[in-house]
């Protein structure tokens, strides 16, 4: 006999339970226990085996067997089912908040991947300025800054070359014009030739000649292939070439020309005549804006660069256009023609591409109606050497063992 519980009584209203002689151990009110079950119904029943020995036989649908409970399930029954219920509920509910919460931060995470590719699809059909929202501060966000850095740096260059090749056209077009002029002038017979004539024309080939020089210097500068022939100088000696060369221009607009330097100055290694070239642009620069005062070329040292220095009492530069001065064709003075300078705008940009190719820096601080200082900072001779020295010796493990292999 099986003792009784609830869940037994539970189940006991469902199916009856006989043992192998057929006597009821687990009944119904239609079954007792103890009472012999009908051999038909034992054969139809389900066997119940242990160890390959039929045990009993468990009767279901058995007559007078209801299929419904008579009343609720026992207690622990029913908790199991609501334990069994809140479980895949809760699961269901946690497996919908995890799909939600992946397919946000998929979003989130790709959403600057896809601004990015946007930009650069507009970057490569010609729109190059092109901004992107920096939402983060980690590797994403600094690719976003530097791509926000690039696409600024590609559409000013952009713009700088469209100035600078319509002010390349202008510069060749107003000396052209010119010639053709007067050259048209002498072919039909309505002008003379006459000494003033041939010198107006003389300077005009000049000037398309400067400009083509300095375009040409540019260039080679910018393909790090200009050639230069630099040897140990002293800064003042330079210095000094400078303000001889301009004195005299300088006394007649009744300006003071004079050079400060101190006599122990280290050497620099430079291109003479280059380096020359520079001073002379700034000079001559300086001139031109000056009408009163002085102009001073001085040099200092520190411990690894020498410092020339030429400072004016000038017109001085606007604020605004001190990051551009350096720049191929730009103009603080936008109203001013090129007749009036006889320049081709291409002096400090060719002054700053010499400068660096001795590895050394030109820098501009002014101040509008009180002057300009341009500096020019060059490594001492020794110690760019001293430099080269350990570059090269840098280099040597690496091509010994490009030998051995």
């Amino acid at each position: 006999m099986i003792a009784r519980t609830p869940p037994l009584d539970f189940y006991s209203h469902r199916s009856v339970r006989v043992d192998a002689v057929g006597r009821v151990v687990l009944g119904s009110p239609s079954y007792p226990v103890g009472q012999a079950a009908p051999r038909d119904l034992v054969d139809a029943g389900v066997p119940v085996q242990a160890n390959g020995q039929t045990i009993g036989v468990l009767l279901v649908n058995a007559p007078g067997v209801r299929s419904d409970p008579p009343g609720p399930p026992p207690p622990d029954v029913a908790f199991l089912d609501r334990v069994t219920w809140a479980a895949a509920i809760s699961s269901g509910i946690a497996a919908l908040i995890a799909l939600v919460l992946g397919i946000l931060l998929a979003r989130t995470l790709t959403r600057p991947l896809r601004e990015l590719t946007a930009a650069t699809q507009a970057m490569a059909r010609g729109t190059l300025h092109q901004r992107l929202t920096v939402r983060s501060r980690d590797e994403i966000g600094e690719l976003a800054t530097s791509f926000n850095q690039m696409s600024t740096d590609l559409a000013r260059a952009s713009q700088l070359r469209k100035q600078m090749t319509a002010d390349l056209a202008h510069d060749l077009r107003t000396p052209l014009s010119i010639l053709r002029g007067y050259t048209e002038g002498l072919q039909d017979g309505r002008l003379q030739g006459a000494p003033h004539l041939y010198t107006i024309m003389h300077g005009e080939v000049e000037h398309l000649q400067r400009l083509v020089e300095d375009l040409r210097v540019l260039s080679l500068a910018d393909a790090g292939e200009l050639p230069l022939n630099q040897r140990a100088v002293d800064p003042t000696a330079l210095l000094e070439r400078t303000g001889l060369a301009y004195v005299v221009q300088a006394e007649q607009q009744g300006i003071a020309l004079r050079v400060e330097a101190p006599e122990s100055l280290p050497s620099v290694a430079v291109d003479t005549d280059r380096m020359t070239q520079v001073l002379n642009n700034l000079v001559s620069n300086a001139l031109r804006y000056t009408t009163e005062g002085e102009i001073v070329l001085g040099a200092a040292a520190d411990d690894t660069h020498v410092r020339l220095t030429v400072r004016d009492t000038g017109s001085g530069i606007a604020r605004a256009d001190l990051p551009f001065v350096f720049e191929r064709f730009y103009r603080a003075d936008k109203s001013r023609q090129r007749s009036e300078s006889d320049t081709s705008g291409l002096g400090l940009a060719i002054a700053k591409a010499l400068v660096e190719a001795h590895d050394g820096a030109i820098s501009v601080e002014s101040t509008l109606d009180h002057g300009t200082t341009f500096t020019i900072a060059l490594p001492i001779a020794h110690h760019r050497a001293e430099e080269r020295g350990s570059e090269r010796r840098a280099d040597e493990p690496a091509s010994v063992d490009a030998q051995a292999a």
